[in-house]
């Protein structure tokens, strides 16, 4: 697999960002559509011309959703994945033994 994936060719737009973010939340085109009130076939589109724009091909060794979901979470920061609640896994322990997030700071 070779994965050739660039920053940004352009800015997304704003739903592009919304499709985006319901997309690292892990739900479906259909999850999507549902809460966009939008077809299907808008956020399929969506998420290609957003891959374009990334410059993530789908093949058969590649999963476009999961490649499309890291670089925009490498591109916008982790906050997309905040809103799941999971822990983060950088904890430590101060001396004063408050847990403090070393790379969320």
């Amino acid at each position: 697999m070779s994965a050739d994936i660039t920053i940004l060719a352009r800015e997304l737009t704003p739903f592009e960002r919304l499709v985006m973010d319901l997309l690292c939340q892990g739900k479906s085109n259909a999850a999507i559509a549902h809460e966009t009130s939008h077809t299907e076939k808008v956020v399929e589109n969506t998420v290609s011309r957003t891959a374009k724009t990334f410059g993530i091909k789908a093949d058969g060794d590649t999963n476009l959703r999961v490649l499309l979901a890291l670089a925009y979470r490498t591109h916008y920061g982790d906050k997309a994945f905040d809103s799941l609640g999971v822990a983060c896994q950088h904890l430590e322990i101060t001396a004063g033994g408050k847990s403090v997030c070393t790379r969320h700071i």
